[in-house]
């Protein structure tokens, strides 16, 4: 990696708000407009998204055009924030700036949200139809599944993938840019014998997305990064955007580390932000190559700067996480630091077992309570969900509310599913996926019936009509004509949201007769309207639901909005850009923190260290990691479970304890368990003669 300045002097003050900057920070916001690729590393809790947005303020200030900047970022949410912070900062430096916020980053979104956009407007060039479908990891399971049986493949004599392990195989070889044997090997062995069956299975797959009009989430990334790849299309893609700012970068794939070195391939106006240490996500396909090459990958070499100031951490924090990432085997090299109070060790919690764990952790976060920190500023956070399954039972029996992330996704419910197949089938006749599910909802259509009036309307030039005419048994008959007059009201592009409002007129006697629980989904498809009622058209509905959905906060813990407070339970991979006052880490023991099905190589186990560094690094005062001396795992075969004892996780070998406090803690005694400790029967206990009826019994 090259030698750079990370603290170049600014060229000017950017805004009022330019003093609210470090040092740092001011140097990667106000990076000359026209220099090359410029790396910001950002460590956890050093204010990336404040820098980012003053870049772009930035950018708009010295005369660059709102819509020739392209913000790529992992979730609508963080683009939406984006474009508030950057306006507020352009509004509050007046002039030019003010003016600039009211056409501000129209092209600012996920990579797949902007992907789509993108390739609509390019799609005649491309060889597409713009009035493509894009259907979500469930729908494509869906269609990969019809695709595995008209293969013949759900009737082999041994065991074949299922269909989310085949999506899950399709998805990684796009995303990882891997040949599908080597995917196999590494990740999927043991489906490794079924090589020459997937490729011809993925093909037909293909095959039936383009048959029927749709993309799934991976052909966004793909066909967009295969557009670049013909230089007409990359120069006009390229030629929209002087400059490219991404977010989060140390999670991004191959794929789309080759969709930026295709818009800009001298690297010139590009920026991109990130943390090695926290890159955990290769699990989707993502790869921490992308941001430790990065410097090197364009000439002149990026630019690098480092924002190493945390604001969140105590220094005692900052200590122990910058120790457990250092001994990483490549890293961009930085050191974490506080300007506030020093603060409490991080502590190394030894407990007996699981039980003990709960224990302790279900007292301290009442104390804490009862002291002023409220639950929602505590967390427990753990490798993988399973392993909150001691401490959920110890919350319940003490009645303390909690949520645990991530719960069920409000779009995977079966009755917001339904109406949306409605409209996707409305939307575009050829999605076969869709007119699959909303023809099994009617009385008297099992799988062959629905099969048959796929295979007459399917193509129709009027759905409805081909619906109306299509033949069915008896049963089915007056279902089927309604389905029909719907689809035909539905046809076209119609006044919206009132065609979400028919569509759902039409299913609430299917929703009645299909689930017992029909008013609390009923209730569910009104949200969905006020969430319609957002979007000018179903098309455009339809796309938003489908690249950035909305989720469930509490789908495996009730609804915690019942009562005044609830702590926070969370994966770790969930809990990334959180931040809690008090932070408890479940079982960093080996086998756990890492976990004993990441340990097959260096590179996975770099990983975990990283995920145990984002644990900790969530932390503002106080961090426990607990550290039980036994715990049970459940057998894998033959029923039962068996317990195992735990050796302190790796991470943290034995020269790194000065920077913890080392803590062994037994939960409270009654007067009964201290009776019993002295020798001494507790005094409600009756005395037995055990010896005398033993003789009595042979009298």
């Amino acid at each position: 990696m090259p030698a750079v300045d990370s603290l170049a002097p600014p060229i000017q003050t950017l805004t009022a708000a330019a003093p609210r900057l470090n040092q740092a920070q001011r140097a990667a916001a106000e990076r000359p407009v026209d220099d090359g690729p410029l790396l910001i590393v950002a460590g956890a809790g050093t204010g990336k998204t404040a820098t980012l947005a003053h870049r772009v303020a930035h950018l708009v200030a010295q005369g660059v055009e709102p819509s020739a900047i392209l913000l790529l970022t992992f979730s609508r949410r963080a683009a939406a924030e984006m474009s508030r912070r950057v306006e507020r900062l352009l509004l509050e430096q007046g002039g030019r700036g003010a003016a600039a916020a009211a056409s501000l980053l129209t092209w600012s979104g996920t990579f797949h949200a902007i992907g789509a956009r993108l390739l609509r407007l390019h799609a005649e060039t491309l060889g597409l139809n713009p009035d493509f479908t894009i259907v979500d990891r469930e729908d494509a399971a869906d269609l990969l599944a019809m695709v595995r049986h008209e293969q013949g493949l759900a009737t082999q004599e041994k065991r074949f993938p299922l269909k989310g392990t085949c999506l899950a195989i399709y998805s990684r070889v796009v995303n990882t840019e891997a040949a599908l044997h080597e995917v196999l090997v590494e990740s999927f062995p043991w489906c490794a014998a079924w090589e020459d069956e997937l490729r011809r299975l993925f093909g037909a797959y293909v095959a039936a997305k383009q048959a029927a009009n749709v993309l799934d989430y991976d052909d966004l990334l793909l066909y967009w990064a295969q557009a670049l790849a013909e230089p007409t299309v990359a120069r006009a893609m390229g030629a929209r955007f002087s400059h490219v700012l991404v977010d989060e970068y140390q999670d991004t794939n191959r794929l789309q580390a080759r969709i930026l070195h295709g818009l800009k391939p001298d690297g010139r106006g590009l920026a991109v932000v990130g943390d090695d240490a926290q890159a955990i996500y290769a699990f989707r396909g993502a790869t921490v190559r992308n941001i430790l090459e990065f410097p090197t990958q364009y000439s002149p070499p990026a630019t690098v700067v480092k924002l190493e100031q945390n604001y969140r951490s105590t220094q005692a924090i900052l200590a122990a996480s910058n120790a457990v990432i250092a001994l990483s085997d490549e890293r961009h090299e930085k050191q974490l630091w506080s300007a506030g109070a020093a603060g409490a060790a991080p502590q190394l919690v030894h407990v007996a077992d699981e039980v003990e764990e709960a224990r302790y952790i279900a007292t301290r976060v009442l104390e804490d309570r009862e002291a002023g920190t409220p639950l929602k500023r505590q967390a427990v956070l753990f490798r993988t969900a399973h392993h909150s399954a001691q401490l959920e039972l110890e919350l319940v029996r003490r009645n303390i509310p909690f949520v645990k992330y991530g719960g069920l996704k409000f779009l995977e419910a079966a009755h917001v599913k339904d109406v949306l197949a409605v409209l996707r089938w409305a939307e575009n006749p050829r999605d076969r996926v869709a007119g699959f599910r909303v023809l099994q909802l009617l009385p008297g259509v099992g799988p062959r019936t629905a099969a048959r009036v796929l295979e007459q309307s399917t193509g129709a030039a009027r759905l409805g009509e081909a619906l109306a005419a299509a033949p069915a048994p008896a049963a089915a008959r007056e279902g089927l004509a309604a389905l029909a007059d719907l689809m035909q009201g539905l046809a076209g592009r119609g006044a919206w949201p009132e065609d979400l409002n028919r569509a759902r007129a039409w299913y609430e006697p299917h929703l009645a007769r299909l689930h017992e629980d029909a008013a609390v989904r009923s209730a569910d498809l009104a949200q969905l309207a006020q969430i319609a009622a957002t979007s000018a058209t179903r098309s455009a509905f339809l796309t938003d639901l489908a690249l950035d959905p909305p989720e469930a906060t509490s789908g495996e813990a009730g609804v915690p909005l019942l009562d005044e407070d609830f702590l926070i339970l969370s994966t770790i991979h969930s809990a990334k850009g959180q931040e809690w006052n008090a932070v408890y880490v479940l079982k960093c023991v080996d086998g756990c923190i890492p976990s004993d099905m990441a340990t097959g190589n260096p590179a996975e186990i770099e990983e975990e260290r990283r995920l145990l560094y984002v644990a900790m690094t969530r932390a503002r005062h106080a961090l426990h990691l607990m550290l039980p001396q036994r715990f049970y795992v459940t057998q894998q075969a033959g029923g039962g479970d068996r317990h195992v004892y735990g050796n302190r996780t790796r991470f943290i070998p034995g020269f790194m304890e000065d920077r913890f406090e080392c803590v062994a803690w037994r939960a409270p005694t009654s007067a009964r368990d201290e009776a019993e400790a002295r020798g001494r029967p507790p005094a409600d206990r009756t005395a037995i003669d055990l010896a005398a009826q033993a003789r009595r019994r042979w009298d």
